[in-house]
Formats: structure tokens, C-alpha cells, sequence
């Protein structure tokens, strides 16, 4: 799983507004032939960019090249459970990454064409947010 190896803060503030904007940054393919573009807003855990990273290898079998566009650097906390109001902010749990509509999450080469449309498509359904396929230029 990616985690961040070293943060400058343990625990961030929830952001003041959550479902606004596009991607200016990420947005294009830059790296591979194709990729996943997202199409809504969403916080993308580690575990989920793992899912969808495992069904890519596997469908093209050592064959091609992947790059994984985005890294979860968030901390998200929870408090235990059965925990009374009060006593503060709980502790860590798991990193996310912000997802705004346009990134491109994945990228693809050396494969052909349908079969890269069929595993990022498949890599889409792990994650939680609609996504599209985008080929380069």
C-alpha cells in the first residue's frame, strides 16, 4: 500500500468545502498511451488505489507499463468505538488522496488498445467514482 514515508502534521483539518472545482494539475495523459480519467469528486484510499493497481497487473501479465498517477498523502483519523463526545480528535487511520473531476488516476503502454480499455475499466469498478477512459493527445 502507499503510505507517506515521513508528515510534516500528524492530523489535518476536514476541508471547509469538499465537492468544488476541476483538476488543473494531472489532467492530462503524460506518460502512457491511455488512462483513467475521473469524473466526479471523491477521497481515494490507499487500499482502493491497491485494488485497482492488482486487477491492472494481472489482466495485462508482465506485459506493458503502469504508473500510478496520484498518492495518498491525507490522514484521515477515527475515533474507537463506544468512545463518549469529548476527549479530543482520534488518532490516524488510514491516508486518502483528494480527487477532483479530470485527473487521470492510471496510465497505460505497451498494450493494445481494447486491452487496456478493458483493464482500466475493470481497475474502475475498485474504485469509488466514475471514471472514463482517456487515450493520449
Amino acid at each position: 500500500m502507499l503510505l507517506p514515508k515521513k508528515v510534516k502534521h500528524r492530523k489535518w483539518h476536514k476541508p471547509r468545502r469538499r465537492n468544488l472545482g476541476v483538476a488543473t494539475r494531472l489532467s492530462t495523459v503524460a506518460f502512457g498511451s491511455f488512462g483513467l480519467k475521473s469524473m466526479d469528486h471523491a477521497w481515494i484510499s490507499s487500499r482502493q488505489i491497491e485494488a485497482a493497481r492488482r486487477v491492472l497487473t494481472r489482466y495485462v501479465k508482465r506485459g506493458g507499463k503502469i504508473w500510478i498517477r496520484v498518492f495518498p498523502d491525507r490522514p484521515v483519523t477515527k475515533k474507537g468505538n463506544e468512545v463518549p463526545m469529548g476527549g479530543g480528535k482520534g488518532s490516524p487511520e488510514y491516508f486518502v488522496c483528494t480527487i477532483k473531476p479530470g485527473t487521470v488516476l492510471f496510465e497505460m503502454e505497451g498494450i493494445p488498445e481494447d486491452k487496456a480499455r478493458e483493464a482500466l475499466l475493470l481497475s474502475a469498478h475498485k474504485l469509488p467514482l466514475k471514471a472514463k477512459f482517456v487515450r493520449r493527445g
